[in-house]
Order: structure tokens, then C-alpha cells, then sequence
């Protein structure tokens, strides 16, 4: 497993405990921190920290391109994958959009639900196609 796909697990890891605690994902980063346990690779931070800045913009973007599924219907792991994945679609310069998806898929295909992957592919496969109307 690559360094950057390792970040992007723990990146969902803070994030989604930070989603069931009701805490930004940048105060959730700040108590692992705080309790001894900093993320390895710096790219963990930097997903969290932007998914955490642009968290309504990337809800608003979620929202539009998952038909038929609210936010808060979405099985958490989902959500929050789908969050780094807009994020970095949309907002990280040095990945391709391809890696995007694919690590996404990657991650709800390890940690989630059968029909995971397909949704996750199918709303950022939309979402990359319309990306240069939505930054």
C-alpha cells in the first residue's frame, strides 16, 4: 500500500470518528494529535484540513450528484470517502482525478458496503465529468 493511500485511510479514519462525535474534522485531527497518536504522513493532515475547509462547498457538490440519496442517509464511511474524494477532484492540483476515484473506490470497497464501490464511482465519475463548472 503507498504512502498517499495509507494517508487517505487514516485521513477517512479522522474524519469519519469526527462525523460520529459531531467535531470538525480539523478538531478531531487536533485530539489524536493530543492524545499521542499524529498521522504519519503529512498528506493525512492536509486532506483533513481541506475536506474540513471546504466541508459546505463539498456537501452542496454531494448533495447535487448523489440522486436520490441525502447526505445523512449515506452510510458514514461513504460520506466521508466521498468527501476527501470531491476534495481532492476538485481541489488537489497534484492528483489526478483518476487516482481520485480509484482510491475512493478502493476505500469503500475495504471498509464498506457491496454497492459501495459503484456508488462512489458512479457520484465522482459524475462530479469529474462537470468539475470545471463546480470549483
Amino acid at each position: 500500500m503507498g504512502a498517499r493511500t495509507k494517508a487517505r485511510k487514516r485521513a477517512l479514519d479522522v474524519l469519519y470518528a469526527a462525523d460520529l462525535r459531531g467535531e470538525t474534522g480539523v478538531e478531531a485531527l487536533e485530539r489524536v494529535i493530543a492524545e499521542g497518536e499524529p498521522p504519519a504522513n503529512p498528506y493525512t493532515a492536509v486532506l483533513v484540513r481541506g475536506v474540513s475547509e471546504r466541508r459546505e462547498r463539498i456537501d452542496e457538490v454531494l448533495q447535487e450528484f448523489s440522486t436520490d440519496w441525502s447526505l445523512a442517509r449515506m452510510p458514514a464511511v461513504d460520506r466521508n470517502v466521498l468527501r476527501i474524494g470531491v476534495w481532492e477532484l476538485l481541489w488537489a492540483d497534484d492528483v489526478p482525478d483518476t487516482v481520485a476515484v480509484t482510491e475512493a473506490m478502493g476505500l469503500v470497497r475495504e471498509l464498506s458496503t457491496d454497492e459501495s464501490p459503484s456508488f462512489v464511482n458512479g457520484v465522482l465519475g459524475a462530479i469529474q465529468r462537470k468539475k470545471a463548472t463546480l470549483v
